[in-house]
């Protein structure tokens, strides 16, 4: 039984769990993506989701608790200085798992697990034109405006074409 199974254990001691989720962490922080399978993917997005909001109060305490599970200078230093303040404004939900199929090998499911701040694809905003609504059809009115305009049109170039006729007679 699994009662009050909080996490997933992915078949590993706790020392090695330890370990791949601090470096796979480390990873996403400073690569911004990464593919993995969906439950490493799951397992990181619970334990990089609370280090991502300690981020947002940089204070030494902070530092000091997020490079106890990285464990990597650089990657501390990239959360702080670069990801905390875009996602400052953000209540939670710092990363989004994109599921991409099978591996031919084992069959495992596949994923893409990313910060959401940085796809350009979801976060650049579009600007809309406005389209103006087109008519498929004519009604029986504006049937009869163009044929009526295209029966004064040969009217007119007769008319102008007379009058281009009488003008150099009048010289």
């Amino acid at each position: 039984m699994n009662h009050k199974k909080k996490f997933n254990h992915l078949s590993r001691t706790s020392a090695h769990r330890k370990a791949l989720l601090s470096n796979m962490a480390a990873s996403l922080i400073l690569h911004k993506r990464i593919s993995t399978t969906v439950p490493k993917a799951k397992a990181l997005k619970m334990y990089v989701e609370p280090l991502i909001t300690k981020s947002k109060n940089d204070n030494l305490n902070s530092r000091r608790v997020v490079f106890s599970y990285l464990k990597q200078k650089e990657a501390v230093t990239e959360l702080f200085k670069e990801i905390a303040p875009k996602i400052v404004n953000r209540p939670g939900g710092y990363t989004r798992i994109l599921r991409t199929g099978n591996r031919i090998g084992d069959n495992a499911e596949t994923c893409i697990i990313e910060l959401v701040d940085y796809n350009t694809t979801y976060t650049e905003v579009k600007q809309e034109v406005k389209k103006t609504a087109t008519r498929r059809r004519r009604s029986s009115g504006a049937k009869k405006a163009a044929a009526t305009a295209e029966a004064a049109a040969p009217a007119e170039e007769a008319s102008k074409a007379e009058a281009a006729e009488e003008a150099p007679k009048a010289e």
